[in-house]
């Protein structure tokens, strides 16, 4: 019979929590018992973040294009802590042009597209193989798992908007590589999710008019407003709680579909 995993003493780690979506889950992890290793930037504030959540949570400068750097924070985790448990990837980018600006003559930029692409699928893949790697060695549970990876899509994967599609593009792919890489993984005992998440009130969200906050919201059909990065991380904990979920994409969106 499968049991209910518990984050207390697993360890984690999470790209992109310096801010947002994986701050809240680095904050979320720490309060459930966790350690962590925050992932982000160099020039982030990740070390003020880490600072701010005890001797539980370390910050390494990490860019998740970078085998090296992706490298490093796994073995990090593994020299602080013993072990890797979870990993979450929350590093993202994202633009808004048009395929072609017909007003400007202009195309997309093609080393935009590729800059999404690289940033948001192969990052997330580069630090997928990498944390792959490191939870085969551990011992299974009585389940036979060795670990959990988490992703992070988008609405967008599915309702993508005018302008977006280098984000569209590089969710989506995120999307369907969820299935695979958990097959890859499932004789190690690795699961592998992905969260879809709509409308979230991150910093990027944070810079715009109240009045435009406001109508986002009122797209959402309920509840109409905007989620906060702890009902994602939320999500990210019962992921790594149930020992079923796997090769699965979960949209945590309000029933929002986007339109154009």
């Amino acid at each position: 019979m499968a049991t209910i995993a518990k984050l207390q003493g697993l360890t984690g780690i999470v790209t992109g929590g310096a801010s947002g979506l994986g701050r809240g889950t680095a904050e979320r992890f720490i309060r459930q018992g966790m350690r962590v290793v925050i992932c982000d930037l160099p020039n982030s504030p990740g070390e003020e973040v880490a600072k701010t959540l005890g001797e539980n949570c370390i910050f390494t400068p990490t860019d998740v294009t970078s085998e090296a750097d992706v490298k490093n924070a796994v073995s990090i985790a593994k020299e602080k802590f013993g072990k890797l448990d979870v990993t979450v990837n929350c590093a993202g980018i994202g633009i808004a042009v048009k395929t072609y600006n017909f007003d400007k003559d202009k195309p997309h930029s093609l080393e935009h597209f590729a800059k999404v692409l690289t940033v948001n699928t192969v990052g997330t893949f580069n630090v997928i193989r990498l944390s792959a790697g490191e939870m085969g060695k551990n011992e299974p549970n009585p389940d036979g798992q060795r670990g959990v990876i988490i992703n992070t899509a988008s609405v967008a994967a599915y309702d993508g908007q005018m302008g977006q599609a280098a984000y569209s593009a590089s969710k989506g792919a995120i999307v369907g590589m969820t299935l695979p890489i958990a097959r890859d993984l499932a004789k190690q005992g690795i699961r592998v999710s992905t969260i879809a998440p709509g409308l979230f009130d991150t910093p990027l969200l944070a810079s715009l008019p109240e009045k435009v906050r406001i109508f986002l919201a009122s797209t959402i059909p309920f509840p109409q407003m905007l989620s906060t990065p702890d009902v994602y991380a939320h999500m990210v904990q019962s992921i790594v709680e149930n020992p079923t979920l796997n090769g699965e994409v979960i949209r945590l969106d309000g029933a929002l579909r986007m339109q154009p």
